[in-house]
């Protein structure tokens, strides 16, 4: 938290300083675009990280509970699942569902979890199959930092496909990757300030192994140029977020996420944001021990490269 602060006002300082010889109003707008853009970023690589941490848990549920929904055997030993969630299976309703409650317990150690998701599928689905899918309900999933205590509410479903076929319990032997896609047409963020605004989304999550699982993430939208998420942000103003290198998260470093490269273009300026940094802005060699950072990069009206660096 001590870090997050210091780049924080160090990023503040540099544009403070910067435009003292400009207008008064000049240098107020700096600032202001500055803090919009910070907020934005951190806003963007939250919900992302957190819808994507929900799709895992959801995967790790089918395939845990195989015998509940393809008549196959639970799978031992199990896919890595949260500690801060329950599970209550229905085999009888039509669609199927599979509830996870999450408790709000800070088992995990940097954000808690409460609220529901609901996972549903058609009577007969078969999850190894190409084609599948299974949809995802949010009910008012809140997560809060723990850093900050700062917290997003998310509402809303969506859809998670299997292209490729197969599962990832057979990941490590199977020579070709498994490929989901994840797409919504309206996902509800309610934000710590109460303003609520609704996101769409279309990702393809692709699965392979090294040394435990790796998930390369890119975007799919029929917007074109890698376009995954797109909406209006907490400041009323749309956006789209293209991802420009494929976002990695990785088993062997707790499924954080530790490389890849996101646009994100608004009515405030156009942002790089690079992640899997160290404190200095420079890429991991190795799964950090402490806190990921990232990089954001932007042109201000001056036409000055303009740089914020923050912790994830």
């Amino acid at each position: 938290m001590k870090q997050q602060i210091r780049y924080s006002l160090v990023a503040i300082t540099i544009v403070t300083l910067f435009f003292t010889s400009c207008k008064k109003t000049d240098t107020s707008a700096t600032i202001d675009t500055t803090t919009e853009l910070q907020v934005q970023a951190d806003d963007q690589q939250r919900f992302a990280n957190e819808t994507d941490a929900v799709a895992n848990d959801a995967n790790a549920t089918l395939e845990n509970l195989g015998g509940s929904y393809a008549g196959e055997s639970p799978l031992s030993p199990q896919l890595p699942f949260t500690c801060d969630a329950t599970v209550v299976v229905d085999t009888t309703s039509n669609p199927r569902t599979i509830t996870l409650t999450y408790s709000g317990n800070n088992c995990i150690g940097n954000r808690t979890r409460s609220g529901v998701i609901v996972i549903s599928f058609a009577p007969g689905f078969r999850w190894i199959t190409a084609g599948a899918q299974y949809n995802i309900t949010y009910n008012n999933l809140k997560i809060t930092r723990g850093a900050d205590k700062k917290s997003i509410t998310i509402n809303g479903t969506k859809t998670i496909k299997n292209v490729s076929g197969g599962k990832l319990r057979n990941l490590a032997t199977r020579l070709a990757p498994i490929v989901h896609e994840v797409t919504s047409s309206g996902m509800s963020i309610t934000f710590d300030n109460g303003s609520q605004r609704n996101w769409q989304v279309a990702k393809r999550r692709t699965f392979t192994y090294d040394n435990g699982i790796v998930i390369s993430i890119t975007g799919v939208s029929s917007l074109g140029n890698g376009i995954a998420e797109w909406g209006t942000n907490r400041f009323n103003k749309e956006f789209t977020a293209a991802i420009t290198e494929p976002l990695v998260v990785r088993q062997s470093c707790n499924f954080r996420l530790v490389s890849g490269q996101l646009k994100h273009t608004g009515a405030a300026a156009t942002t790089t944001t690079t992640f899997g940094l160290d404190a200095n802005g420079n890429p991991i060699t190795s799964c950090p021990s402490g806190l990921l950072f990232y990089k954001i990069v932007w042109t201000g009206a001056n036409g000055n490269s303009n740089t914020h660096i923050g912790s994830y």
